[in-house]
């Protein structure tokens, strides 16, 4: 961990130190500055807050929001809605896999994508759907995906 991470842990942890039930908001302000909740985070809060690494670990991985690993610059969200799983989510997971050479869900090698499912996008009407970094693609074709992911 570098001073600068070091430095922000200790303002995030400092806002919330003396409130009773603090720790999924420091978790989730850990997250917020860097992308995830590294190991060497849960060994910083645990010494700050006075909680065993294994509690802290015990909620990061109960609440789907952590993340536990570094994701990539942009993040996907392949969406498997129920209008999107009729209308083609298979294949636009598929799509996305073959073209960032991809075995299942996750971060590429070269750290530009993390890929992960979701349950429901909520952009039904534009099935089928995925998200990258906050911006909705819908009515993809295999064609389109290919194109949206050149872009990035």
């Amino acid at each position: 961990m570098t001073n600068d991470d070091r430095s922000a842990l200790m303002e995030i942890v400092g806002k919330y130190k003396s409130q009773k039930g603090s720790l999924i908001p420091v978790l989730q302000n850990i997250q917020e500055y860097l992308g995830y909740i590294s190991k060497e985070s849960v060994e910083f809060v645990s010494e700050q807050l006075n909680y065993p690494e294994s509690d802290i670990y015990g909620v990061v991985t109960f609440y789907a929001q952590f993340k536990l690993e570094k994701p990539g610059k942009h993040g996907i969200k392949v969406c498997q809605g129920t209008a999107c799983h009729v209308i083609g989510a298979d294949t636009v997971r598929d799509v996305i896999f073959k073209e960032l050479n991809l075995k299942k869900y996750g971060t590429t090698e070269d750290m530009k994508f993390t890929v992960e499912e979701v349950a429901c996008l909520g952009c039904c009407s534009l099935a089928p759907v995925i998200m990258i970094d906050g911006q909705v693609f819908g009515k993809l074709t295999m064609d389109k995906i290919k194109k949206i992911l050149n872009s990035y």
